[in-house]
């Protein structure tokens, strides 16, 4: 027949894909999902009855994550949407530069530094700024990544 090496798989990744199919009746609350392109957090969902074109309604009611902009959307619960993959992750401040760029390393000693400080809440960035105080604090900030978008979503003193 044939060579049982010819078909052998030797890795099984899922690739670089920036979110998943999901049926809108799947989501769930504090779940995620994507609305005209943009990740939002689920922050309350409402079933509407069968009408008369047969399919139930699902009223989202959401939460940008990047930017904390309220979006409701409708989507009947049968039809397809998009649930974004994203990843937190914990970096600790290098620097701060002048155009609020952070220089950020890891746990590995990766270093990172296309992050800026964060616009959304508006006084997270200073209080970030404050904590870190020109390095003479350890702080460490929790990068949320998802939809090829990246933005500090929270900080900790790690030492004083």
């Amino acid at each position: 027949m044939s060579d049982d090496n010819e078909y052998a798989i030797e890795n099984a990744d899922a690739g670089a894909s920036l979110e998943i199919p999901m049926e809108a009746g799947q989501v769930k609350k504090g779940g995620y999902m994507n609305i005209k392109g943009r990740p939002v957090k689920v922050l309350n969902i409402s079933v509407s009855k069968t009408g008369k074109h047969g399919h139930a309604k699902c009223n989202f009611e959401t939460v940008d994550i990047f930017n904390g902009k309220k979006i409701m959307d409708m989507v009947p619960s049968t039809h397809g949407t998009t649930v974004p993959i994203v990843n937190k992750t914990e970096w600790e401040i290098a620097n701060i530069d002048d155009e609020d760029f952070l220089s950020l390393f890891d746990e590995g000693g990766e270093q990172k530094d296309d992050v800026k400080l964060p616009t959304y809440p508006d006084d997270l960035a200073k209080k970030i700024r404050e904590a870190w105080n020109d390095g003479e604090n350890t702080v460490m900030v929790t990068v949320q990544a998802a939809m090829g978008m990246e933005e500090v979503v929270d900080f900790k003193i790690i030492q004083e």
